[in-house]
């Protein structure tokens, strides 16, 4: 008699790998990528923290970018399922946080619904690594009571943000808004955000947060578009709107004014 054996089932675990500075990953995250047998890693990942991974393990690039050709999610679920039905311990290696605008509720509804179980290793979240990297705080007791952190850009086939009621509830309540994937959006974003907002609300731009190539422009609202194309700032960046960033948006716009002054008087003395 013919007998077959089914291997026993494997393991998934969402992992967050951070902003990108690899330093910022969690010890439960390394001993995470250490058991990996698959990683399936997202394009924002560091390069870097795969070194973490053992030298076996089968490493697959499911990249996932705004305006750029990516792997499709019901593609990437359908290998995690398979994966883990073939006795792998797979790590789905993500950005930032998973559960942070990194379709992990997605992901781990899915899994679920197989029948799979899923742990979940929390990561550093862009918007955190941000406002940190400039020395800002996103609440502040005399500044905001709260962040709230938003994606820049709806579901295909969902409404737009209404931007107009987000900042009227923002500037209502004291709180930070922080604005994933925003930069493409940026003109709604502002047109919106102005009529319930003051035009002199500080901003920052924050791209590659924590990485080594990270920029950053400081603004007010009111100047948001031609700072973003004066900057040549882009994707992947976060915009962070609140009155936490006064202080610092002040200084720099002394420093830079102070700096034409300076530059415009050298010129004249010739």
């Amino acid at each position: 008699m013919n007998t077959t054996t089914t291997p026993p089932l494997g393991t998934c675990t969402l992992v967050g790998a951070g902003p990108g500075d690899p330093e910022l990953l969690t010890l439960k995250a390394v001993k995470a990528i250490q058991a990996a047998t698959v990683l399936l890693v997202d394009d924002l990942v560091n390069d870097a923290v795969l070194a973490w991974a053992r030298p076996e393990a089968r490493i697959v690039h499911v990249g996932k970018r705004g305006g750029c050709k990516s792997t499709p999610q019901a593609f990437i679920e359908k290998l995690m399922v398979t994966a883990v039905r073939d006795g792998e311990h797979v790590v789905r290696l993500k950005g930032g946080d998973p559960f942070i605008f990194g379709r992990g509720g997605e992901e781990i509804e899915h899994l679920r619904a197989e029948g799979i179980a899923c742990q979940v290793v929390n990561g550093i979240t862009a918007g955190l690594a941000a406002v940190t990297s400039l020395g800002v705080p996103l609440t502040h007791r005399d500044h905001a009571h709260g962040v709230v952190f938003m994606t820049g850009h709806a579901k295909p086939g969902h409404a737009a943000m209404d931007w107009r009621a987000v900042g009227a509830s923002a500037h209502a309540l004291g709180l930070t808004l922080v604005v994933y994937m925003g930069v493409g959006a940026a003109e709604q974003i502002a047109d919106g955000l102005l009529q319930a907002m003051p035009a002199d609300t500080p901003v920052a731009i924050i791209e590659n947060a924590s990485k080594p190539e990270q920029r950053h422009a400081t603004a007010r609202l009111g100047q948001l578009i031609s700072t973003l194309n004066d900057s040549g700032l882009g994707s992947p960046a976060v915009i962070v709107v609140g009155d936490v960033l006064r202080a610092m948006a002040s200084a720099e716009f002394t420093a830079q004014t102070s700096a034409l002054a300076m530059h415009q008087e050298e010129r004249r003395l010739g």
